[in-house]
């Protein structure tokens, strides 16, 4: 999808469009509806605070402003842009509705996130005549339709490339790429564009000279092996020259689902404790909640800080049974947070569950299993609202 949070956004703002538009930091700059229908927004100059930008339009970006970027620094490149919040309840709605739009037309699909997916094509009747262009014009007018958005879609032989050639056109791009092709159009990339190569392996290739994805593919495959390793410096190669023979995986099981938060000032454990203490319950509660809504329940509960000096602190806890319950998801995260020395001043703070379960999993073991009577009773979960950092101190 194009810019899709913007773009959702934009659905929501029409008057927004053809301007730069900042998504990201905190929750206080909600635009002001006035009688007339219209809105009072916030603009980027006069934010305060230590967010970051989480998605921009092109307009924004053509200013230099990009997504992970500090809300700082984006103010200081494009102070006049309009800053909105993020609304991820509205963008998994959108996101919903651009995946059931392409499942009636090519059901294969692999889920890659909120705005990205996968599309095996190749048992779809008369794709090899035209390179599966009247499929990806149908697939882009069938996410219009439902959503009123953009999408961008390479079609090639492989995921590798797909990803690579649904780059080179947006936005609203239909590009189509053979293994004849890649001298062209994909060599001249920087490395950096590939996926699987990040920006410390980017940087390495380039201390020995290798900027674009041409050069990759002309290195001697044993000199790579030797700088990066066996595994990888193969890897690269291969990927350099468009091999890839990974299927479409249309069904996979998460590993982790985390929930996690990044303060406008930094908070202290004891002189703040009310403001963590909420901020952690709601956290813990958008777990639980992100849990039963993809129906999974976890056994291993952690946390995540991120102190004043960028220091990051975890610790995890492993439970005797699985839950999805927010009153023992928190109690289990606060008793990881007292594992943690809390002196300094905190910049994030987060919860995740891990070791997953599907729940018709657990339910079904139960069911077949000859009922139990139990005479002692548990003890109540303490109440969500106990302050959390109570032993800060």
């Amino acid at each position: 999808m194009d810019a899709f949070y913007a773009s959702v956004e934009l659905l929501r703002y029409p008057e927004l469009r053809g301007r730069a538009v900042v998504i990201g930091g905190g929750r206080d700059h909600q635009p002001r509806r006035r009688s007339d229908g219209t809105h009072d927004f916030h603009v980027l100059r006069d934010y305060v605070g230590r967010g970051v930008v989480t998605t921009s339009t092109y307009e924004a970006r053509k200013l230099g402003v990009f997504s992970a970027m500090g809300m700082m620094k984006s103010a200081a490149l494009a102070p006049e842009a309009i800053l909105l919040p993020v609304d991820f309840d509205e963008y998994r709605r959108y996101s919903r509705l651009f995946k059931a739009a392409v499942r009636e037309i090519a059901p294969t699909i692999e889920d890659r996130g909120i705005d990205e997916i996968y599309v095996d094509l190749s048992e779809l009747a008369g794709v090899e005549h035209d390179g599966g262009r009247a499929v990806g014009s149908a697939l882009k007018a069938a996410v219009r339709e439902r959503t009123g958005l953009t999408c961008s879609i390479g079609i090639t032989p492989n995921k590798l490339l797909s990803k690579l050639a649904s780059e080179l056109d947006k936005p609203d791009g239909l590009t189509l790429l053979t293994h004849a092709d890649i001298p062209a159009r994909i060599w001249p990339l920087a490395v950096r564009k590939v996926n699987g190569i990040g920006p410390k392996a980017a940087a390495k290739l380039g201390t020995l000279g290798i900027e674009t994805v041409g050069q990759l593919a002309a290195a001697d495959p044993a000199f790579l092996q030797e700088q990066f390793g066996k595994a990888f410096g193969a890897w690269m190669h291969e990927a350099a020259h468009g091999r890839d023979d990974r299927p479409v995986v249309t069904h996979s099981e998460p590993k982790s689902i985390s929930r996690e938060t990044t303060f406008d000032r930094d908070l202290h454990a004891v002189r703040d404790r009310a403001e963590l203490g909420a901020i952690f319950t709601e956290l813990c509660e958008q777990l639980a909640g992100d849990l039963a809504r993809k129906s999974y329940a976890a056994k291993t509960i952690g946390i995540k800080l991120r102190f004043d000096d960028f220091a990051i602190a975890t610790r995890d806890l492993t439970l005797p049974r699985h839950t999805l319950d927010a009153r023992e998801i928190r109690r289990a995260a606060g008793h990881c947070l007292k594992r943690v020395d809390l002196g300094r001043r905190l910049r994030l703070l987060g919860v995740r569950a891990s070791a997953l379960a599907r729940l018709a999993d657990l339910v079904a073991p139960l069911a077949a299993a000859p009922p139990t009577v139990v005479a002692a009773r548990e003890p109540s979960p303490p109440s969500l609202d106990l302050p959390l950092f109570d032993d800060a101190s």
